[in-house]
C-alpha cells in the first residue's frame, strides 16, 4: 500500500483557479521590499502565483494585479521580467 503524496495547490490572483504549484510562476516580494519573479519558487518572503495562461498575463498588467497583492507600486520591469521567464515554459 503506498502513500498518496497530496500536490501542493496555489491560486492564480488573475484567473483565481487553484492549479498545482509547480504548474505555476511565483512573484516573491522579500524583506527589503524587492519584488521580482521567482522561478525556483524557494525565496524567502510573501509569494502570489500566476499561472500560464496567456489571458492571465494579460490580465495581470491590464489590471496591475501584482499592485493590488503586494500593496505597493510595482515596477514595470517586474512584469517584464514575468513575460521573459516565459511562465509556461517550465
Amino acid at each position: 500500500m503506498s502513500k498518496n503524496k497530496s500536490i501542493p495547490m496555489r491560486m492564480c490572483i488573475a484567473c483565481r483557479e487553484m492549479k498545482p504549484k509547480k504548474e505555476m510562476l511565483r512573484v516573491v516580494k522579500n524583506a527589503d521590499g524587492e519584488i521580482f519573479p521567482d522561478p525556483t519558487g524557494k525565496a524567502p518572503g510573501r509569494g502570489a502565483y500566476v499561472c500560464g495562461n496567456d489571458e492571465c498575463r494579460k490580465k495581470l498588467l491590464g489590471k496591475k494585479l501584482l499592485h493590488k497583492t503586494f500593496s505597493t507600486n510595482v515596477a514595470p520591469e517586474v512584469y517584464q521580467g514575468i513575460e521573459e521567464d516565459g511562465l509556461g515554459e517550465k
